[in-house]
C-alpha cells in the first residue's frame, strides 16, 4: 500500500499481516519486520496437536558426555520403495546444546529425505535454520516465495516463516539452528569494507501466490520448544500476493565468497572463512559461525600449509559438501562429517603430516573441487543417541588416523 503498511481496506481485498524478527524496540540497524499482504491470514487453522514423527529433540541428555574425537560415515538415505521420507520426517537431530524457551542455544541436525512435502509445511517457532544441501535440489516454497538451493549454496529460514521442501530423488544435508539470535554477515574490522561474503550476491525470493483450496486439509506444522505439533486448514498457506520489510528467507551461493588468505608466512585464522555469524551477548564471541573452506591458492614459506594441530574452546562440527578435505583424504567423505569438542585435540592425519612436511612449497591450488564446512559453537555440544547409536553411521576407528603419527625428535639438530 502507498504511504503506510496496514490501511482500512488492503488493496485487492487482501489482509496486512506482520512478521515479527525481533522485539518491538530492537536498535534500528537490528529492528527485523516484514509486511505480508495475504489472500487469508495465517490465523486461520484448526488448533495445533502433537505430532510424533521426525527425529527431532533438545534433551542433551539421553547419552553420557563423550569428549572424544568423532566422525560419522555418510547418513545413509533410505529408498522410498522402503520408507517414505519427505523433509519433515527426515529430520534427525545430531548435537546440541541450550535451550529453546529461554532462547539461548543451538543444535546441529542432519536431514535424509526422498519425496517432496505434499500439502504440508513447517515453520520454526524456536529459531533460524541454515540449511546446506549436500545431495540432491531442494525447492523451497515459503511465504515470501519461492528459491531453488542446490549443492554448494546455502539458505536461512528465519523464525517463524513457513516452508515447504519439494525434492527430486534421494536428498541428503545439514542444518545448523540458532536460537534467540539471527545470523548476520561478520565484521570485516582491518579486511575494509570489501571481502568475504558480500551483501549484493544474497539472494531473496519475490512474491509467488497459490490461491488454492484444499478440500482434503493442508497441515502445517511448527516446531515449538523442540516438539512438533501440527494444525489443519483448508487452503494453502503461501497465498502472500505481495510483501515488504527487512525479514526474509534467503540463499547464498558459496562459489561467491571472496578468500582472504595468508600469503607470506603461517596461518591466518580459520575466522577469516566465515560466511555468516549468530552472535552471543559476549562481544566477538559466536553462538554459532558457518565457515567454509574453499577451493584457493596456498603460497605461504616455510609453512606447514594443512590445517595445524589444535584444541580449542570452542566446538568444532565438520562437514563435506564434496571432494577430498586436504586434512583427512581418506575416512572423511560427502554427506558425513565430524566433532572435535571443546579442548579436545584434533589436526592432520598421518599422511597428511608426512606428505605436507616434505612438499616442495611453491603456488598451489587448494581445496580444488572441494566444499568443506564448519559449524563452530561456543557452546559444549552434546551428540544425542541418534548420532552416537541409532544412525549407525558412528566411525569407531576415527582415533586410528593418528595412531600412525612418529616422534621425529632430535636433540643434536640445530
Amino acid at each position: 500500500p502507498p504511504a503506510q503498511n496496514n490501511p482500512q481496506v488492503c488493496p485487492y481485498g487482501l489482509y496486512a499481516e506482520q512478521l515479527s524478527g525481533s522485539a518491538f524496540t530492537c536498535p534500528r540497524p537490528t529492528n527485523k519486520r516484514s509486511w505480508l499482504y495475504r489472500i487469508l491470514p495465517s490465523v486461520c487453522h484448526k488448533p495445533f496437536q502433537a505430532l510424533q514423527e521426525g527425529h527431532l529433540t533438545h534433551n542433551w541428555e539421553e547419552v553420557e558426555p563423550d569428549p572424544n574425537q568423532l566422525r560419522w560415515k555418510p547418513f545413509e538415505i533410505p529408498k522410498a520403495s522402503q520408507n517414505k521420507l519427505d523433509f519433515v520426517r527426515g529430520l534427525h537431530t545430531l548435537c546440541g546444546a541450550g535451550e529453546p524457551r529461554a532462547r539461548s542455544g543451538m543444535a546441529i541436525h542432519i536431514f535424509i529425505c526422498n519425496t517432496s512435502m505434499l500439502d504440508r509445511c513447517l515453520y520454526n517457532s524456536d529459531g533460524d535454520f541454515l540449511i546446506v544441501p549436500q545431495q540432491g535440489k531442494l525447492l523451497i516454497t515459503t511465504e515470501f516465495g519461492k528459491m531453488l538451493v542446490e549443492p554448494n549454496e546455502i539458505c536461512v529460514i528465519q523464525q517463524g516463516m513457513r516452508f515447504s521442501v519439494e525434492v527430486f530423488g534421494e536428498t541428503r544435508g545439514y542444518i545448523l539452528e540458532v536460537y534467540g539470535a539471527h545470523f548476520e554477515l561478520p565484521d570485516l574490522g582491518p579486511i575494509g569494507a570489501n571481502g568475504l561474503a558480500n551483501p549484493r550476491d544474497f539472494l531473496v525470493p519475490v512474491a509467488c501466490f497459490e490461491d488454492r483450496r484444499v478440500p482434503g486439509g493442508y497441515t502445517v506444522i511448527s516446531k515449538y520448544q523442540g516438539k512438533l505439533f501440527a494444525a489443519q486448514q483448508d487452503h494453502s498457506p503461501f497465498n502472500v500476493v505481495a510483501w515488504h520489510g527487512n525479514y526474509t528467507p534467503y540463499k547464498y551461493p558459496l562459489e561467491k565468497f571472496m578468500v582472504i588468505n595468508a600469503v607470506a608466512f603461517d596461518h591466518a585464522d580459520p575466522s577469516i572463512f566465515t560466511v555468516l555469524t549468530a552472535k552471543s551477548t559476549r562481544a566477538g564471541v559466536a553462538l554459532a559461525d558457518f565457515v567454509i573452506f574453499p577451493p584457493r591458492w596456498g603460497v605461504a614459506n616455510n609453512t606447514f600449509r594443512p590445517p595445524y594441530y589444535h584444541r580449542n574452546c570452542m566446538s568444532e562440527f565438520m562437514g563435506l559438501i564434496k571432494g577430498h578435505y586436504e586434512a583427512k583424504e581418506e575416512g572423511f567423505q560427502p554427506g558425513g562429517g565430524s566433532l572435535h569438542s571443546m579442548m579436545t585435540p584434533h589436526g592432520p592425519d598421518a599422511d597428511c603430516f608426512e606428505k605436507a612436511s616434505k612438499a616442495k612449497l611453491e603456488p598451489e591450488r587448494v581445496a580444488e573441487g572441494t566444499m568443506a564446512f564448519m559449524f563452530e559453537s561456543s557452546l559444549s555440544l552434546a551428540v544425542t543417541k541418534w548420532g552416537l547409536q541409532t544412525s549407525n553411521c558412528l566411525d569407531k576407528s576415527y582415533y586410528k588416523c593418528w595412531e600412525a603419527l612418529k616422534s621425529h625428535f632430535n636433540p643434536r639438530c640445530k
